[in-house]
């Protein structure tokens, strides 16, 4: 989560606060109600996608969203939540300082995944 906030805050820029408004609180004023219910549904599918009601979804297709509104934070919950059980499982280390996730962002806003080639 960290290197993807990271990330976020960047793609951002001036408006940075939001990413850290979204992981703390999702009903924020910085967010539209829109967002706030596909968020509420990302959260729910972190748990599990049987935790989504007919009510959440029709919550936010009250403000506007469309079966691909939903879907894409449906989708994006889902791989996050299988990938972090993989990295979780392989008990991999992350770092503990906020700071390195500073370049960590910089670096997936301008190449994605693409790791830097270590010359042996």
């Amino acid at each position: 989560m960290n290197s993807h906030a990271a990330a976020a805050r960047e793609l951002f820029g001036v408006n940075r606060d939001v990413v850290d408004c979204v992981i703390n609180n999702t009903h924020t004023p910085l967010l539209s109600e829109k967002m706030k219910a596909l968020l509420n549904i990302a959260g729910k599918v972190q748990i599990s996608g049987k935790l989504v009601t007919e009510e959440d979804v029709a919550e936010a297709r009250k403000h506007g969203a469309i079966d691909r509104d939903i879907h894409d934070p449906v989708l994006i919950a889902a791989t996050f939540s299988m990938f972090n059980r993989y990295v979780d499982g392989l008990a991999s280390t992350t770092p503990t300082d906020p700071a390195e996730y500073l370049s960590m962002g910089k670096r997936m806003t301008q190449l994605g995944y693409l790791m830097p080639k270590i010359e042996n």
